[in-house]
Parts: structure tokens; sequence; C-alpha cells
């Protein structure tokens, strides 16, 4: 990951990120979740039932899962295909950062 982020380009490809067409969509489902979250410390304040808090707790984890996935979909489609095109050590950083990303998905 060398250089500085810009919050609305590609790392290296100096391109806006893929997520930004629908950056709207994305902060409404994280104040969703935000909401959630909430709401999960409400329901332990209030002592609610565990079997009720397990429900939420994974209907929050499907929501940050959702919100993961979509995101990965922009960056392969964009930031990393980009880099692909042009080829070279960009594109091999591109896919290893990809990769890494997939797995630290997978092992949540």
């Amino acid at each position: 990951m060398g250089g500085m982020l810009d919050a609305v380009t590609c790392e290296t490809a100096h391109q806006p990120h893929g997520y930004v067409h629908d950056k709207d969509a994305y902060l409404k489902r994280l104040r969703r979740i935000e909401g959630q979250a909430r709401g999960l410390q409400r329901m332990v304040e209030e002592e609610k039932y565990c079997i009720d808090i397990l429900t939420q707790v994974s209907a929050m984890t499907s929501a940050l899962r959702a919100v993961a996935l979509g995101l990965l979909q922009e960056h392969l489609a964009h930031c990393v295909a980009d880099a692909a095109r042009r080829g070279g050590p960009e594109a091999d950083e591109k896919i290893a950062e990809a990769t890494a990303a997939i797995a630290r998905l997978v092992k949540s």
C-alpha cells in the first residue's frame, strides 16, 4: 500500500473510487447498521432474551457483510480492473490487495 490515499480516488490510479456513484446508498445502509448497533445495546441494557439479541446480531452481521461485498465488488470492477488493464507492478499490487481483503472477509 504505497503512497497517500486520496478520499475520492483509487490509491494509485487517480480515478474515482468505484463506490462513489453509490455513496449515498452506502451511507444510508451504514446509518441503518449504526441504528441496529444502538438497538443491540438497548436490548442488553434492558436484559432482553439471549436468542433475541443473537438474532439481531446475526441481522447486523449480514448487513455489514452485504456492505463489504458491495465495496469489494466495486473495488474489483474499478480499481483492480483498471490496474490490470495497465499491467505492471501496480496490477500485481492491486490484485494482492484485493486478495488480502477477500481473505479478511472470509475469516470474519
